[in-house]
């Protein structure tokens, strides 16, 4: 799936964004009818964003907790806790002559780590409807994320490379301060083993392939736009196939040895309280805030421990944060070059909104609600804009030409596989994954609860918000932009418009005589564009 859809996409990306020096709106003048893929990705972000801060909020309450002199979630002698609340590193003295334990079997117990994420940390109401309150501690939280968030991009790009320096290089630090610790602990060979030996029966299941493939997505980054705008920064000729290839495998890498970090641990709690790790490892929000630092908390220096933790989840959610909100305000700025000049308020007003909108997430009912909108706003919608993407490049624009656009800027040669990934392998792979996703998909539920009929309908309506720009925006170019029949406005509607290509002159004019014009005497075109070649003449002194 890395090879054959995440790399083939992120070097198309890569490719657009540096070719073009464009933000995800702009970058379309390559083919005007499919504009509103762009706007689905600003849409997608917006959404996304509002409750993705709220997420990375949790790490600064659980930090606030670490610093107490034993860690709250360890215990079951809390304001927060119920009788039904259960300590693990007490099991080992529960058990006696038992070997294994496994708590989904009792009952209506909890562990101590589950009631005080939920108890304390989320305050969870009953259900998705209830909404009585808001958890200030939790919005104060979420506040303070939103700050850092505006400062790291406050000064856009600039200010975020310097930012990106630390919170991209200070997780992995961390990481590799845990995976030691964990490979050092007893038990932990027992996790690795539940977690690298494959269950080959679940090979022929479909929907673990589009999970895999959807979270693919979500931690590389293609369709979100985000690598579009970073990319429109880089030099003209700076080699994006290698940096295409490298940051694929070092994300995946990094995702594989977070894992060992992850079930290392996991396999100590399960050796520490004799509970199976099949048992105690889960998904979802719950691995990152109840069953890993339920595991921290059985380790000797369980505070510095779980302080490194958080620490890097923080900053990993920082570090994705800002750049999918600065990818939101170059395209805004990019396509109304007027506000290039407010672009530090737009960030400002745009970071208010969301703050604002995130205020729903930090309610006792918040969990239900970004569970809703994490399940059904973006995984479909990401997957249909990267099938236009490559759609665009290997069917409209053409592979071909996109192929000798990344020549003249790369200075070296394309191999076969980029061409035939564009045009073929990666087309069907999305579309697969795309008609799988819809028939797969489940209904949403939380703790248990499936969500009533009225909220499904509103995560619907969140994915429907950003998808149907695409459709709205071929129609308006159709009706409104084009002049002729039908045909003749589909044909003008994908066609590049005069302004693609290289935004610096001098690049550009090279660009149109070694390129395109060659292109169009190739193709056996009398001339080449009457308003291209005027360009081309005027601009040869420049």
């Amino acid at each position: 799936m890395l090879f054959f859809c995440g790399i083939p996409l992120y070097f198309l990306e890569t490719s657009l964004g540096q070719f073009s020096s464009s933000g995800c709106i702009t970058v379309f003048k390559i083919a005007p009818l499919f504009k509103g893929a762009g706007i689905a990705m600003i849409v997608i972000n917006i959404i996304v964003t509002t409750y993705f801060v709220t997420l990375y909020a949790y790490p600064l309450l659980f930090l606030y907790y670490c610093f107490q002199s034993t860690l709250p979630w360890s215990r079951c002698d809390n304001s927060w806790n119920t009788p039904s609340c259960i300590q693990l590193d007490l099991t080992q003295h529960m058990l006696g002559n038992q070997t294994k334990m496994d708590l989904s079997n009792l009952v209506g117990v909890k562990t101590s780590a589950d009631e005080f994420f939920n108890r304390e940390i989320l305050r969870i109401s009953d259900n998705i409807d209830e909404i009585n309150e808001i958890v200030w501690p939790l919005f104060t939280c979420n506040t303070l994320a939103w700050i850092a968030t505006y400062l790291c991009m406050s000064n856009g790009v600039k200010s975020i490379g310097k930012a990106v320096y630390f919170t991209a290089t200070f997780p992995f630090l961390i990481l590799f301060v845990l995976l030691v610790r964990g490979l050092t602990l007893p038990g932990a060979m027992k996790g690795i083993y539940f977690y690298i030996y494959p269950q080959w029966d679940q090979l022929t299941n479909f929907k673990i392939w589009c999970d895999a493939a959807v979270q693919l997505f979500f931690s590389l980054g293609p369709g979100w736009g985000g690598i579009i705008n970073m990319a429109s920064y880089n030099n003209f000729h700076n080699n994006n196939k290698l940096d295409s290839i490298i940051i694929p495998i070092c994300n995946s890498g990094t995702s594989i040895v977070a894992g060992f970090v992850v079930f290392s641990v996991l396999g100590y709690m399960s050796h520490k309280t004799g509970i199976p790790v099949s048992s105690v490892a889960t998904g979802g929000p719950g691995l990152a805030f109840v069953t890993y630092p339920e595991a921290i908390s059985l380790l000797p220096w369980s505070n510095l421990w779980a302080v490194l933790f958080f620490l890097m989840i923080f900053f990993l959610g920082l570090s994705s944060v800002f750049v999918s909100t600065e990818a939101v305000i170059t395209s805004i700025t990019d396509e109304f070059p007027i506000l290039r000049k407010y672009k530090l308020f737009i960030g400002f007003f745009l970071c208010i909104a969301m703050w604002a909108g995130s205020t729903l997430f930090t309610t006792d009912s918040g969990i239900y609600w970004l569970s809703l909108l994490d399940w059904y706003s973006a995984s479909v919608t990401i997957i249909l804009i990267s099938i236009v993407e490559v759609i665009v490049i290997g069917w409209t624009y053409g592979v071909t030409n996109f192929v000798s656009d990344i020549e003249f800027m790369v200075k070296e040669k394309v191999s076969w596989f980029w061409i035939v990934s564009w045009k073929v392998t990666t087309p069907l792979i999305l579309i697969a994954m795309f008609i799988i996703t819809i028939s797969y998909n489940t209904r949403i539920s939380y703790n248990g609860k499936e969500y009533p009929d009225w909220v499904v309908s509103i995560g619907w309506t969140s994915c429907f918000a950003s998808m149907a720009w695409i459709p709205i925006c071929m129609g308006y170019h159709l009706l409104y932009k084009e002049d002729g029949d039908l045909i003749e406005r589909i044909g003008e509607s994908i066609t590049p418009s005069l302004e693609w290509g290289p935004a610096d002159e001098r690049i550009r004019v090279h660009w149109l005589k070694n390129v395109v014009f060659k292109r169009a005497e190739e193709t056996s075109l009398v001339e080449i564009d009457p308003i291209h070649q005027q360009f081309i003449e005027l601009t040869t002194t420049v």
